[in-house]
Order: structure tokens, then C-alpha cells, then sequence
């Protein structure tokens, strides 16, 4: 059936109990009056350690973030902060040496929240690029770049930003954000996978030159504190904090932030759906903790909120999605004709979510229409003889979904749809086919798919998968190196720059190179490659 909550084999309060967090910590951690909170003197030296960053932009405002954590491995997750409340004050200004501050605030860094803050600064100019920075008695953070988004009313010359996924940490150096904090972005979206729960060991090492970790990192993460330690050992690598610091961030998270292949309350591994949301619980407050989100996303026990809308004036919609908490489990047919996949009844979504997106997109009025999520929208057939065979793990595994998605699109005349996507590893472009069976069918929407940051080491162009993605027509790329997706979106096209690294195992100096440059005009969606392996 059609899922539109979870299920709660323990009440509520149980949740709440193991993971809740007061109103009163989230109340302070999001911002105070200047007047209701004292600035403390004392408070141990370098506590940013994991580095600043901003996200969730609006016409009027942002998220600030940034966690307090002078010891930023320390392995009770508490990043070697006193059990203590403190005071943070942070500053926005128009100019990078704050000569021009515009706004300023206090909020609260509590324990409940492993000392993290979330203010929501509100109150400024639409389309306008800002500066902030953090101060805890006599401490200053880093210097930090954001923009707000566009008036809703307004028409935009154009969009740039950067799309990335999976980021195992211990598979390569961040090479990708290096690259990505040298260009000129407005925004930075990340599709899932930002950190990953399983235990690291020398078999799954492969980033060179970091010495020697502690056995605690080679724990699966299950508890609050390995979660908080997974995140700040991904966080401190120095790359990801420049790329934070560089341009507000949309986040979205995929499985391995809990648990590999997970579906709303079903682990793949056996845990019964009990333990198995204790757990999500744990791994979404840690979630919330690390990243720049607005307090809507707070969680309540196993349930938060990530679905959301962003809007860049008339020329984008933002219709950011989660594919993992509300999805029915993986079909059991490993999808044969007219099997469990098909069923009308399941949703990747599920019912709420899917109500909202599409409620959102018959009303839509910006040239572009973007869908960001986690997993390949496009019908993929991995049997290339004359048989059929489909991963039951992306959308293959929801076609009465997707075919509601696609109805939704081509009955309303939603104009220029948009699908980002992570998950695979490989960079690939496709075109989304009124019908996948049939080359020949109508392409009623494109969809860009980013590799990964560092996931599966370096890589390669092509690798085993290559022949099996490439036999479908509606296939235009495929690249198993590791990169990011950058984007440059104007009100008549799309330009997609398909970005690879040679190496990011050995260490950080990879060199960047396009793959692939596709161009797609509003009103004929599609791909058109216009050049590859530029440098």
C-alpha cells in the first residue's frame, strides 16, 4: 500500500525520550534576543573545528551553522566541549571585512544539540551576496560566503550551481570540493550520502596520507555519538569546510546516513523495525546537528522533515525530495513483467510527499522545474541480451510512481522538467521517455546524475557497467570517475558540465577536467552534448 507515515511499534514518548530535544535548546540554538543571553568569557581554544557553513536561502534570509568542537574526534561525540551551555554570537555583513554589518545575533550552543547552532537570519536583501562569521568568547570562526535567493517575483539572468553526492570519506581525497570553491556559485546542492555508516578498516582505506585512526572509527555507526563522530571526521576534511564556507548549501540525505538500502522503518540487515528506528532516530538527530537546515527539519524521534521547496524568483523550483523515510520496501520480484514493482499502490514518496510535489508542480509558474533527489528516475534494463532487468532500489522498483510522476508533467504542461540525481557513482545524462520500452516515444524531461565526490576510489571512464547503462537509447553519458556536476541555468537553457578528477586516492592535487558539456533549451527537453574532454 501507499505509504504516508511510518510505523511506531514504541509510542511516542519513547521516541522522544531516547532522541528528543527540548524547545527550549532548539528555541536558542536557531537565535535569541541580543539581551537574553550573556556572552560567556571562557571557552576552549579552536572550537571550529568543523568549519562554518550556511544553506536553506530565501529572499529574505538564510540558516547559519556551525558546531563548536575543539576536539573535533573526540570519540563521546562531544567534540571536547564542556557539558555546558554557551553563547555564540554571529555577524552578517555586505562586505568580507565587516565594515558594513547588516545583521547581527546571539544563539545558544547546548550539549543537546553537541553544541551546534542553527541561527535563522532573516531580514535581508533578496539576490544579494552576504558574509558571516561566528564568535564564543574570545574565539572568531573562519569567514563565510553565502546569497540569498531571488524575489519571488523576480526574473533572474541566470543560476549557477553545483550538484554532489556520496562521499565515503575513507574511498578518496575531496578533491571535488577543492575544485568547487574556486568557481562562482549561487548555491551548492548535495543529494545524499554525506557520510557513511560503515565501519572504517585498512580494507576499505583507500585515502592516502592520513595516519592512523583510532579503533573507534572502525565501529558501524548505531549510536548518537558514532554518528556525531562519523560526521566530524568527514566534516574536518579541509576542502568540504571550504565549500560550506563557500555558498549556502541545499542538503538531502540518501541511506548510508542511516543504514545502507534502508526503506521507511525496513533494515536490509535483519533489525527488527523496533531497534531499526531507535536507530534512525539517532542518525537523523546527528543529521540535523551537522548541517546548515532550517528548524522545520528538526527531527521528532525516526520522522523529519526534508522535503521542501526552494524558489529562485521565476526562473527555478526547487522541489527538493526524500526517496528513503516514506518508500515501501524493495519489492520482492527483482523486477519480472507485471511483478510487485508495478503495483499502483507503492510509492517511492509516499502519499503525503507525493501529494505535496505534485500540488506544487500543477501551480507552477518558473521556467524551470528541478527535482532533487537521491535515485535514477530513468527506466534502466541491466540485461543487454533480448530479456529485461531492473535494480528494484531506484525508481525501476516504483513504476506506478513514476508513471504518476509522469502524468502529473505532461498533463499539466509543467514546464522544463529538471531531475537531479546521485546515488550511482558514475556521472550519466539521460532523457526521461514518455515511454521507456519505446526510443522513439516522446522525452518529456531530462535528467542530470552526478558521481560521486569520492565513493569507489578513482575510477575509471568506463568501467563494467558502461555496456549496460549505454544499451539503453535514452543513455547520452556514462562515467565512472569520481567529480561533482556544475550547472549554468539561464531563462532559455541548461548547461551541464560533467566534472571528473584523475585520482583523488593518493592524495588532493587531482586534476579536474570536464567530461561532458550538454546543453538543454526551455521548451525542448532533452540533451544536445556540445563538446567532452575539455579540460
Amino acid at each position: 500500500m501507499v505509504r504516508s507515515d511510518a510505523r511506531y511499534p514504541l509510542d511516542r514518548r519513547t521516541f522522544l525520550t531516547l532522541t528528543g530535544i527540548s524547545a527550549a535548546a532548539l528555541a536558542m540554538g536557531t537565535g535569541v534576543p541580543a539581551h537574553a543571553a550573556p556572552v560567556n568569557s571562557r571557552v576552549p581554544a579552536d572550537p571550529f573545528g568543523l568549519g562554518i557553513a550556511s544553506g536553506e536561502p530565501t529572499p529574505d534570509g538564510v540558516v547559519l551553522w556551525t558546531r563548536l568542537t575543539p576536539e573535533p574526534l573526540a570519540e563521546d561525540g562531544h567534540g571536547g566541549m564542556p557539558p555546558r551551555d554557551y553563547t555564540v554570537e554571529y555577524e552578517v555583513a555586505a562586505d568580507d571585512r565587516f565594515r558594513d554589518i547588516v545583521k547581527s545575533g546571539r544563539a545558544v550552543a547546548s550539549p543537546e544539540l553537541a553544541h551546534a547552532v542553527h541561527p535563522e537570519v532573516t531580514g535581508l536583501e533578496p539576490a544579494r551576496e552576504y558574509f558571516y562569521r561566528f564568535r564564543v568568547g574570545g574565539e572568531i570562526s573562519p569567514v563565510g560566503r553565502t546569497k540569498t535567493a531571488p524575489a519571488a517575483d523576480a526574473d533572474p539572468g541566470s543560476l549557477a550551481f553545483a550538484v554532489a553526492s556520496c562521499q565515503a570519506w575513507y574511498h578518496g581525497h575531496y578533491t571535488a570540493y577543492r575544485d568547487m570553491a574556486e568557481q562562482d556559485l549561487d548555491l551548492v546542492l548535495f543529494l545524499g550520502d554525506y557520510i557513511y555508516e560503515y565501519g572504517i578498516t585498512e580494507a576499505n582505506l583507500w585515502r592516502q596520507g592520513v595516519g592512523e585512526l583510532s579503533a573507534a572509527h572502525a565501529a558501524t555507526t548505531i549510536t548518537l555519538e558514532q554518528y556525531r563522530l562519523r560526521y566530524a571526521l568527514t566534516k574536518h576534511d579541509p576542502h568540504l569546510r571550504a565549500a560550506h564556507a563557500h555558498a549556502p548549501w541545499l542538503v538531502t540525505p540518501d541511506d548510508h546516513e542511516v543504514e545502507n538500502n534502508y526503506a521507511d522503518d525496513a533494515s536490509q540487515y535483519g533489525m527488527s523495525p523496533e531497534d531499526f528506528l531507535r536507530r534512525r532516530a539517532v542518525a537523523y538527530r546527528a543529521l540535523y546537528e551537522n548541517q546548515p537546515l532550517h528548524s522545520d527539519s528538526l527531527p521528532e524521534g525516526p520522522d523529519m522533515r526534508l522535503y521542501r521547496r526552494l524558489r529562485y524568483g521565476k526562473l527555478a523550483e526547487f522541489n527538493v525530495l526524500d526517496t528513503r523515510q516514506h518508500r515501501n520496501d524493495v519489492p520482492s520480484d527483482g523486477g519480472t513483467p507485471g511483478g510487485e514493482h508495478t503495483d499502483p499502490e507503492r510509492s517511492i514518496l509516499g502519499e503525503r510527499q507525493e501529494e505535496w510535489l505534485y500540488e506544487g508542480l500543477k501551480v507552477s509558474d518558473a521556467v524551470w522545474n528541478v527535482l532533487a533527489q537521491q535515485v535514477v528516475v530513468a527506466s534502466i534494463d541491466r540485461d543487454t541480451g533480448p530479456g529485461t532487468e531492473y535494480s528494484m532500489d531506484i525508481w525501476d522498483g516504483f513504476t506506478a510512481n513514476r508513471e504518476r510522476l509522469f502524468e502529473v508533467l505532461t498533463s499539466n504542461d509543467v514546464a522544463n522538467p529538471l531531475v537531479l540525481t546521485g546515488d550511482i557513482h558514475r556521472h550519466s545524462a539521460t532523457e526521461l521517455k514518455a515511454d521507456f520500452a519505446d526510443p522513439d516515444s516522446a522525452t518529456i524531461g531530462t535528467e542530470l546524475i552526478t558521481t560521486s565526490v569520492a565513493s569507489d576510489g578513482d575510477g575509471s571512464d568506463s568501467d563494467h557497467l558502461a555496456d549496460l547503462w549505454l544499451g539503453n537509447p535514452h543513455v547520452k553519458l556514462y562515467n565512472a570517475r569520481r567529480g561533482y556536476l556544475q550547472v549554468a541555468m539561464t531563462p532559455t537553457e541548461v548547461t551541464s558540465e560533467f566534472k571528473v578528477i584523475d585520482q583523488i586516492e593518493a592524495d588532493d592535487t587531482g586534476t579536474v577536467s570536464t567530461a561532458a558539456r550538454f546543453v538543454t533549451e526551455a521548451g525542448r527537453p532533452g540533451l544536445n552534448e556540445v563538446s567532452g574532454g575539455q579540460q
